[in-house]
């Protein structure tokens, strides 16, 4: 890479933070975004953004925030845009990209590179009754400290 990188970015990606480290979750419209982090919500992460991700590079590290105009909001298909807890800043340590290949035994040889910065990406069917089990569990195995 040539030249300065962007110290900040928006991307098209959904958020949630657990245990203080930030899950980008990205995908194209309908793959599943708001579902897999209303999933991952319900077994106790917190929501960081929904559809629309701001991403900061502080210190060496990524930190996700919402677009001040969605703070604390989601939509949530047949439902509508509801209010959610919400945190901001959270570092990202992994990303999820329901739109990649799913393979049998990953190995975490093409990140996702955000401001300069290399994150751990994983595909999932993040319509799968069990991804959110699989996203906690890349998260331990593959995630950034």
């Amino acid at each position: 890479m040539t030249g300065p990188s962007l110290s900040s970015e928006t991307l098209h990606v959904s958020c949630v933070a657990k245990d203080g480290r930030a899950i980008l979750i990205a995908g194209r419209s309908g793959a599943g975004k708001s579902d897999l982090a209303l999933r991952l919500i319900d077994r106790g992460a917190v929501l960081v953004s929904d559809d629309y991700t701001v991403v900061r590079r502080v210190s060496g590290k990524l930190l996700a925030a919402a677009p001040r105009n969605i703070e604390g909001q989601m939509e949530v298909r047949g439902v509508g845009l509801v209010k959610v807890e919400s945190v901001s800043d959270i570092p990202v340590s992994l990303a999820v990209d329901l739109d990649r290949d799913v393979e049998r035994l990953p190995e975490m040889h093409d990140p996702l590179v955000v401001a300069g910065i290399k994150v751990p990406v994983i595909g999932l069917n993040g319509l799968e009754p069990s991804a959110p089990v699989k996203v906690e569990l890349a998260l331990a195995q593959f995630g950034l400290e």
